[in-house]
């Protein structure tokens, strides 16, 4: 087994809402509450998305700079770790602590907006500068925001982005490049993302409507997501990650899930353990007809008919470059004593099992947490490219 890697504590932000709490609390529940129709993000109609509402705190004066509402939102997930990363920064320095984030839109909103008051206007707005739409400019903001100099970096490949981190950070403390690593990202509405999935004809109607027969697309969400890595003992180990590439399609999974299998396997193998030692799997579960083919044919393919999985997007939307780290923080949320309610997190859907598909054990609301042995989840992310990830998170 893989040992020695724990994530000594959480922060999100998310649809469901702002901090560990208050996310859990509607987790467990089954809250749709942060699902809101929008009519500012696609021309000529309304479009159903997972947004924050909640108030994001202002940048420090160190990370002014890279302000967007993108930064913010991970700031809004960092602050929640900000004494866990001071404490790591006072015992190994600054200088040993790297900030590994994700993301796949970055500051593009705010590079939107600017557009449109340049448009209106024929000047840019005094405030704005390109530098803040930036992909890599997440990882340096953080690194700012909490006087980090150690190495920093942001991982983009679409929506495995916030889960690569992980193997990546890892990567580092094995190098001896860093004692200890921020990790996880952040995704933000915006436009272009709206208006392209649009085009791909990927949207839902409505709510997404994962492994049904009825599903038609995806619900988008925002979301940030950070944890502190290190080698001392947490509440919540880093079991295992395994990393595939499927390289067959641009935006289209191999249609047999291979790679997403090998990636699930490969995670199993890393942490030591069996299938049946998986006590929850978080499917990606986007509720595209493709997505959902092919992964209940590799989980069923691994797992069987009787593990516990759910999609939790039918509650956030697909949070895209966030939703690997987010959905980590589910596991989190699920096997920390502070924020365990002894439920998994539900899957929300019509009822309605496509014949076609693999029959998964999809759990409603009431489902509760297996007792009487060490609990390990997997978490699934899958991005554009062939990108797939599975993360296994376990009791410490």
């Amino acid at each position: 087994m893989t040992a020695g890697f724990f994530l000594q504590d959480c922060g999100v932000v998310c649809p469901l809402g702002r901090g560990k709490a208050e996310v859990a609390s509607a987790l467990f529940a089954g809250s749709r509450e942060g699902l809101a129709w929008r009519d500012d993000l696609i021309g000529g109609r309304p479009v159903l998305v997972g947004a924050v509402d909640a108030a994001l705190p202002a940048p420090p004066d160190a990370a002014a700079g890279l302000d967007c509402r993108n930064n913010r939102l991970m700031l809004a997930a960092l602050d929640e770790i900000a004494a866990a990363v001071a404490a790591a920064a006072r015992r190994w320095g600054p200088h040993r602590v790297a900030v590994v984030l994700g993301t796949s839109t970055s500051g593009i909103a705010d590079g939107e907006a600017a557009l449109t008051a340049y448009r209106r206007s024929g000047a840019w707005p005094p405030d704005f500068h390109y530098r803040q739409q930036e992909t890599g400019g997440l990882a340096e903001f953080a690194a700012r925001a909490m006087g980090l100099t150690g190495p920093a970096y942001t991982i983009a490949t679409a929506c495995s982005s916030s889960a690569k981190v992980f193997a990546s950070a890892r990567r580092l403390i094995r190098a001896g490049l860093a004692d200890a690593a921020v990790v996880g990202g952040a995704d933000t509405l915006c436009r272009m993302t709206l208006n392209g999935f649009a085009a791909l004809e990927a949207l839902s109607k409505g709510r997404c409507n994962p492994f049904s027969a009825r599903r038609d697309g995806i619900t988008i969400g925002e979301g940030a997501a950070a944890f502190l890595l290190t080698t001392e003992p947490g509440p919540v180990a880093l079991l295992g990650v395994g990393e595939s590439s499927d390289a067959h399609h641009a935006t289209a999974p191999d249609p047999e899930g291979t790679g997403a299998r090998a990636a699930m396997a490969l995670a199993l193998a890393d942490a030591g353990l069996r299938p049946d030692d998986i006590a929850y799997v978080n499917l990606h579960g986007t509720a595209t007809a493709f997505n959902d083919a092919m992964e209940s044919k590799a989980v069923f393919g691994l797992f069987g008919a009787a593990t516990p999985c759910s999609s939790t997007k039918g509650m956030t939307g697909h949070m895209l470059g966030a939703t690997g780290g987010v959905e980590a923080a589910f596991l989190w949320l699920t096997l920390d004593p502070s924020t365990s309610t002894g439920l998994l997190p539900p899957h929300l859907w019509d009822g309605e099992a496509d014949p076609a598909l693999p029959r998964l054990n999809l759990i409603d609301t009431a489902t509760r947490l297996p007792t009487g042995r060490r609990l390990a989840m997997l978490s699934n992310s899958f991005g554009f490219g062939g990108s797939n990830v599975a993360l296994i998170l376990g009791q410490a």
